[in-house]
């Protein structure tokens, strides 16, 4: 029987029908029937998700840390207790295989577990005596209403992992726009976060086109945007909002490339090299769809390629067989195949060929089989842009320092990998890349949520990072106190000690 599609319900201080009047349809992507019906709510709609958080912000900002701590600690228990069932949710509105799914809903408790620190992360430095009798403290302080917006490509991890805990966390509050292809499982945790004791108002839920997404740019009461997509969308965004006096954080594309050496330990790379091109179906920002292989080796690692890629069973994702699952829907496959097609006009040779894959059963469903090219050279476009699937290009180089030169020449810099077995070669790599997030034998170098996420080039637009310590400054901002207490004596003079207060040493005059 077929699925029933629902409409869902968009989160303004408690959940709501739209009164839209436009719906966008979600898929499950291993089928290709609709399963529900996501809200392009409308400019008032969004106005009131931000009045929301900004009528939760007082209460929610005084509460000591230690107490607003005690919400996300509960809901953290509550997303392992829940953990199977995210998973499930995850990879029935995405595609991604169980696995993946199951990463990305562990980012969420990782992230929250994080920003449970807060008490401890958000205590500013102290002198007593900056000059003489006068002290000094800093203090972190939360901002307001922060905006984030959101793709599709991890419904889980990107609202109530990488902005979501730290921000309430800190005492801000927050609205949500969430990608209208997957806002089923986002909408499934902030009930997570309601049954927790998270009082209403303090995170809110808006599906919407980009016309009522503008409204998060500009209005008045939006202290900061955190924003994961594209990069000509995120200089938008980061041009728009910082014209606006908001602060910033955009996360945008990335071709992340693998700099494969003579010396590497070829079949365990070459695992690596499929996994992270292959891995989320190539919908994400830390694969690598790129591998520069030196000349002596290079026949022999793209034949391990081939065949490893040849081999990945291709099927639905909930299914615990599947190591490749569907792409998100029938409109992103169409664009994955017109850049296969565009390599193919390019000139780049196609040894495996993911177009017009069937898997039976499941005709309907958005499959992609894995596509790689070989004889990628600079100027092919298929090898510099973003493609967002399970095609890998082949770049040949001489040496280290071609292979280096060649990577560094990209527009993106969010990540960067080597495989090889020796240590100089690594180090200088590690020094020497315009990768923001370096592997060493490590396909996707994604660190755990203490150190952030460090993209860098036009992956990246602003000054604080998100998670990690500047996630945490992000969403704070400092305030210095300086304070001197007058004694008995001073307290009847009739001036102050110099033209700074005090707050300066001034040397001794002869």
């Amino acid at each position: 029987m077929p699925v029933v599609a629902k409409k869902l319900p968009y989160y303004a201080a408690g959940w709501k029908e739209s009164k839209t009047a436009k719906y966008m349809e979600c898929f499950d992507p291993s089928t290709g029937e609709v399963i529900a019906l996501a809200p392009q709510c409308t400019a008032t709609e969004v106005e009131e998700a931000v009045a929301s958080a900004a009528r939760a912000y007082p209460a929610w900002s005084d509460m000591p840390a230690q107490k607003r701590i005690q919400v996300l600690f509960r809901f953290k228990a509550l997303v392992d207790k829940h953990f199977d069932e995210l998973v499930k949710l995850v990879s029935t509105e995405h595609g991604k295989n169980l696995d993946e799914a199951a990463g990305d809903v562990i980012k969420v408790a990782e992230v929250t577990e994080f920003a449970c620190g807060i008490p401890h992360l958000m205590k500013g430095p102290a002198i007593q005596n900056t000059t003489p009798g006068y002290d000094t403290t800093q203090y972190m302080e939360p901002l307001g209403v922060f905006a984030g917006i959101v793709p599709w490509n991890f419904p889980a991890m990107l609202p109530h992992g990488w902005i979501a805990p730290l921000c309430i966390a800190t005492g801000n509050t927050l609205v949500l726009k969430l990608a209208s292809f997957v806002p089923q499982s986002a909408i499934r945790i902030m009930e997570l976060w309601e049954e927790a004791g998270l009082p209403k108002g303090v995170i809110n839920l808006v599906t919407c086109s980009r016309n009522e997404a503008e409204i998060l740019l500009r209005h008045p009461d939006v202290k900061g945007i955190s924003f994961v997509g594209s990069t000509s969308i995120g200089k938008h965004i980061y041009a728009t909002a910082a014209a606006n006096g908001k602060r910033v954080q955009a996360l945008t594309e990335a071709k992340n490339h693998a700099l494969v050496l003579r010396d590497a330990a070829l079949e365990r790379s070459a695992r690596g090299v499929v996994n992270s091109a292959c891995g989320c179906a190539g919908e994400r920002c830390m694969a690598l769809p790129v591998v520069v292989v030196e000349e002596a080796v290079a026949d022999k690692f793209v034949a391990l390629l081939k065949k490893m890629m040849s081999e990945l069973k291709v099927g639905p994702a909930y299914e615990k067989t599947t190591q490749l699952g569907p792409v998100v829907n029938a409109e992103h496959r169409e664009s994955i195949v017109k850049w296969i097609e565009k390599g193919v006009q390019e000139g780049a040779k196609l040894l495996l060929d993911g177009r017009g894959v069937c898997v039976k059963g499941y005709e309907k469903g958005f499959y992609l089989g894995p596509t790689l090219f070989d004889h990628v050279t600079p100027e092919m476009t298929v090898g510099n842009r973003e493609i967002f699937g399970p095609v890998l290009c082949v770049k040949r180089v001489k040496d280290f320092e071609e292979g280096v030169a060649l990577m560094n020449a990209s527009e993106f810099g969010n990540g960067s990998v080597i495989y090889t077995q020796s240590g100089y070669w690594a180090r200088e790599f590690a020094r020497r890349t315009h990768g923001g997030q370096v592997g060493i034998n490590v396909g996707i170098p994604v660190a755990p949520s203490v150190f952030g996420f460090t993209g860098h080039k036009n992956s990246f637009f602003s000054d604080l990072h998100t998670m990690g310590t500047d996630g945490i400054r992000f969403f704070t901002e400092l305030k210095t106190v300086s304070a001197h207490w007058f004694s008995e004596e001073e307290a009847r003079e009739a001036k102050v000690i110099n033209s700074w207060d005090g707050m300066t040493i001034l040397p001794d005059r002869k």
